[in-house]
């Protein structure tokens, strides 16, 4: 699997954590935003065949210690701050996503890997990491065919005319995310709950990260279950 990441530092500091700190990737790509720094690189900074440390505690579709059968790809982005209902993030600058995308289509074809298993940092650590963040261009990638997306048709037939915000039943959303993929403890406390499902959220309906169950999130669910399965 592939797991993506932004640093929240600059490229200099970015590469000196990676490279000489307590964690480490695969791969960074750096940020052409910077005067000293006008175009993206893209670093491999651990071969594909050893561990790097970059998922610590994380779980994804019943696997656990995901450093050892995961890529993890870096990503230099400020990162994301969240206040009540609002996100402040970066956009991704567009040469990083089109170096993200052509590494990815090499990692697709080299080890087979599936749409769901193209994941971000909160999606297999939800209760401490709220990276890529909102900003990540999920639904572009997956227009690539890298990355699980749900048919907006099918989302529209789970949502059954209710409106998006309706409230939903937060354990029954709760039981569909644990069916995908997502780490939940059991019992999960409301405060998990809130997490688990704000990274949802921000991976397939970044424009409204709230953490909270409502019919959209309900259906999108839903028809991601529909179109890629459970947990094996």
């Amino acid at each position: 699997m592939v797991v993506l990441h932004y640093t929240a530092e600059d490229n200099a500091s970015s590469l000196q954590l990676l490279s000489q700190g307590e964690v480490s990737a695969h791969y960074l790509i750096t940020s052409p935003d910077e005067k000293s720094s006008p175009g993206v690189t893209l670093y491999q900074l651990v071969p594909e065949s050893r561990v790097a440390w970059h998922a610590g505690v994380s779980g994804w579709r019943g696997y656990t210690h995901l450093n050892s059968i995961s890529i993890g790809i870096e990503l230099v982005n400020p990162g994301y701050e969240r206040k009540g209902d609002s996100a402040m993030c970066t956009r991704y600058s567009p040469s990083q996503i089109q170096a993200l995308e052509n590494l990815l289509q090499a990692l697709v074809k080299r080890y087979a890997i599936t749409p769901v298993n193209i994941v971000g940092h909160s999606d297999v650590a939800p209760i401490r990491k709220q990276d890529p963040g909102p900003c990540f261009p999920w639904h572009q990638l997956a227009n690539a065919g890298l990355g699980a997306w749900p048919d907006a048709g099918t989302v529209a037939q789970f949502l059954a005319g209710r409106s998006a915000r309706d409230p939903a039943d937060p354990g029954t959303l709760i039981t569909l995310l644990i069916r995908y993929g997502y780490p939940v403890s059991d019992p999960a406390s409301r405060s998990e709950q809130a997490s688990v499902i704000a990274a949802f959220q921000m991976h397939f309906r970044p424009a409204q990260v709230t953490g909270r169950a409502d019919a959209e999130t309900e259906a999108i669910a839903r028809a991601l279950l529909q179109k890629y399965g459970t947990v094996p």
